[in-house]
């Protein structure tokens, strides 16, 4: 099959020498649900990597979706990787390269068994064939950063129910530090106090405190479990909430500026950019 001689990313964004590349990182979706104008986890990194691939990817205009060379997914949950069947299927024909989804061991291994595989959706990386793929899994440790185009992107703990991961994001000048889905987790404060440049951090708190027993079930946070994990914190960037469940953004929202009000968090936005 015929693929289009666009250049492939990597050589897009090399740097010359001695220069500190700026990320400029654009919030495609931040909900824990969809309705109206509401879209699911996904961060767009410059125009070529996706932080996870929820359902905010679809609004990116078809030159944008065939930029994007590299995914980095927290977890397996359909809310964070339901636009990478979509995006590969759309924009495979358009591109010289195939799409690297990155992920740990786990998370690939479910996306093998229950997306990618041929009942669900066809196996991307068998497509052509097993030598010239427009899709390709890379798979990388918590605690192991992949460095593209001087952009360093590494895997840091959460605790969920699943296994998974969220993500350090680091230009060389600032970091952004993204919690993924995640509960009560001393681990992912240790990275977090030892980020030297920390200028941001996007936590999740799904739900409300009258639904605290189902984010302990589920491994979410609530507000005042939100407190005292921000306690741990060591550390003073931006605070920013994502995740929050569709109808009750208002009211969760309100309790965490009672109860975790000295960090100064806020909502985060659709649309919002963050440059480091």
């Amino acid at each position: 099959m015929a693929r289009s001689s666009r250049a492939a990313g990597p050589a897009a964004n090399r740097l010359r020498a001695g220069e500190v590349r700026r990320m400029r990182i654009r919030v495609l979706g931040c909900s824990g649900g969809i309705g109206g104008s509401l879209r699911t986890t996904a961060l767009l990194v410059d125009d070529d990597i996706l932080v996870d691939a929820g359902t905010g990817v679809g609004d990116l205009p078809l030159e944008s979706l065939a930029r994007i060379d590299h995914i980095f997914v927290s977890h397996s949950h359909l809310d964070h990787v339901t636009s990478i069947p979509f995006l590969v299927d759309t924009v495979c024909w358009m591109r010289a390269a195939p799409i690297v989804v990155y992920g740990i061991k786990d998370t690939l291994d479910i996306l093998r068994a229950h997306l990618f595989n041929w009942k669900v959706w066809p196996d991307f990386t068998q497509i052509p064939d097993g030598d010239n793929p427009f899709m390709v899994y890379r798979e990388i440790a918590e605690g192991q950063t992949v460095e593209i185009g001087g952009r360093r992107i590494t895997a840091v703990p959460a605790n969920h129910t699943v296994p998974a991961v969220g993500y350090l994001l680091d230009s060389g000048r600032a970091s952004l530090a993204y919690s993924g889905d995640t509960t009560a987790n001393d681990a992912f404060w240790t990275v977090v106090n030892e980020a030297a440049n920390l200028r941001y951090l996007i936590i999740e708190t799904a739900f409300s405190n009258k639904e605290r027993e189902i984010a302990v079930a589920s491994k979410h946070l609530c507000p005042d479990m939100l407190a005292r994990e921000l306690a741990k914190m060591r550390a003073r960037p931006e605070v920013f909430i994502t995740h929050l469940k569709p109808g009750e953004g208002a009211l969760t929202m309100k309790e965490v500026s009672e109860a975790a009000g000295r960090w100064r968090p806020r909502m985060l936005e659709n649309n919002q950019e963050f440059t480091l």
